[in-house]
């Protein structure tokens, strides 16, 4: 995996730190490699077919 980094809002990274400390996700990355990808995904999806 290749390693970026990302500005986020402070409200995120609270949300974020929530879900890891309720034990939703392992990790941040984790959380947010799984947001990344459904967005992915959903965009794929609504991509007119050629």
């Amino acid at each position: 995996m290749k390693i970026i980094s990302v500005k986020l809002p402070e409200q995120y990274v609270e949300i974020l730190d929530q879900l890891v400390n309720e034990n939703v996700f392992e990790t941040r990355s984790e959380a947010i490699r799984l947001a990344i990808k459904k967005l992915l995904q959903e965009m794929e999806r609504l991509q007119p077919e050629e």
